[in-house]
């Protein structure tokens, strides 16, 4: 499954551009802080309209401006993996697992919790969760999702030295074994040059 990106946007005084089209199995898009990474991602999930150009993923056209399509956020079906997790500190981990869960993913939920390791979280609440714990829930919660591919805005945020080996595997099998194609923002080359099959720069214009 390839992605199929070239796109342009103005936001504030910055103008946003992505010009790649690979099948990588991970994409890494690298820059410093305020390049529009995440404004990229937000642009293939839906959640912000690109003034121009296609977003194409597994030879399905999720935005053209000339063609008039623009399909919905939900109708993309994207896993999207953000930078602040943003799980219900109200719910416990096993309602926070459940929304937004559709039918049709490549894995049952019990196969998801296995993957992970999170199982025995089932009960707890977020904010008793260390970083990496809260990490691997948030991408179950996009597993659960049944997406064709994986958003991840930089997973690896916040998270101290041995938080980080513990997720980096992780990814690792998630781009190896699940099979979904990964669109992954970090500003850390060395992070991407691990995980990355191909790394876009997006220079500080």
């Amino acid at each position: 499954m390839s992605f199929d990106i070239n796109v342009r946007h103005r936001l504030g005084d910055r103008d946003i551009a992505l010009a790649c089209r690979s099948d990588a199995r991970l994409i890494a898009l690298i820059g410093p802080s305020g390049v529009g990474k995440t404004s990229i991602l937000n642009m293939v999930a839906g959640l912000l309209r690109p003034d121009q150009g296609h977003i194409g993923v597994g030879g399905e056209t999720l935005f053209d401006n000339r063609a008039g399509i623009d399909l919905p956020v939900t109708d993309r079906h994207a896993g999207y993996l953000f930078q602040d997790l943003r799980l219900f500190p109200h719910m416990r981990v096993d309602a926070n697992l459940r929304y937004g869960r559709r039918p049709g993913g490549r894995l049952s939920q019990q196969e998801i919790l296995t993957f992970l390791g999170i199982g025995h979280l089932l009960h707890r609440m977020p904010a008793t969760l260390s970083g990496g714990e809260a990490q691997r829930v948030a991408i179950g919660r996009a597993l659960l999702s049944a997406p064709r591919f994986l958003l991840m805005d930089e997973p690896l945020t916040g998270l101290d030295r041995a938080r980080r080996e513990e997720i980096l595997p992780l990814i690792e099998r998630l781009r190896d074994e699940i099979g979904l194609p990964i669109l992954y923002v970090t500003h850390d080359l060395r992070e991407a040059e691990r995980l990355a099959d191909l790394i876009v720069e997006m220079p500080d214009a």
